[in-house]
């Protein structure tokens, strides 16, 4: 009985929609939103893709998209080796968590959880650089830049988790 509950058609549609959803959020990142360029950067969408499963779907769930998500994030950006593999689990199990105790599945909250999330990758990402390179004051203008220039993008990826977190 466990496991006729386990595999219904309605989990199965709503994991093939958020498989769906991954695929697209990728394929606009890495071929749409690398063209979109202000001041040499370009939007970063995937944390708050991230950040909205997590708000939806909670914690676990979240953590699982993420942990996907990473992975294929690693595979496509030579630059990192497993960044994002370990940075958007965490995300999305933060914001399953933040979304269960401190604030409410509204658009206003999901912003300001993914502009955190999209602040928090753009800083470990410059991190990572300043390590490697030295710190230079410009970058955090980029850090800022990137951030700011992700959310009207991020918008967007808050309402496919919003409607499929209703559906089963």
């Amino acid at each position: 009985m466990m496991t006729k509950e386990l595999f219904s058609r309605a989990r199965v549609r709503k994991l093939l929609w958020y498989v769906l959803y991954l695929f697209l959020t990728l394929v606009a990142q890495n071929m749409v939103l690398t063209n979109l360029r202000l001041a040499g950067v370009c939007p970063f969408i995937l944390p708050a893709a991230a950040v909205a499963v997590g708000v939806f779907e909670g914690s676990a769930r979240g953590a699982i998209f993420g942990l996907v998500m990473g992975i294929f994030a690693d595979f496509a950006f030579i630059e990192s080796t497993v960044g994002f593999t370990l940075m958007f689990p965490l995300l999305g199990f933060g914001a399953g968590f933040i979304a269960q105790f401190f604030i409410n599945r509204r658009f206003l909250a999901y912003m300001l959880a993914a502009a955190g999330g999209l602040l928090t990758v753009a800083l470990l990402q410059m991190l990572r650089v300043t390590v490697a390179e030295g710190f230079a004051l410009q970058m955090l203008g980029t850090v800022v830049l990137q951030t700011i220039w992700s959310l009207p993008m991020a918008a967007v990826l808050y309402f496919p988790p919003e409607r499929l977190s209703k559906y089963e």
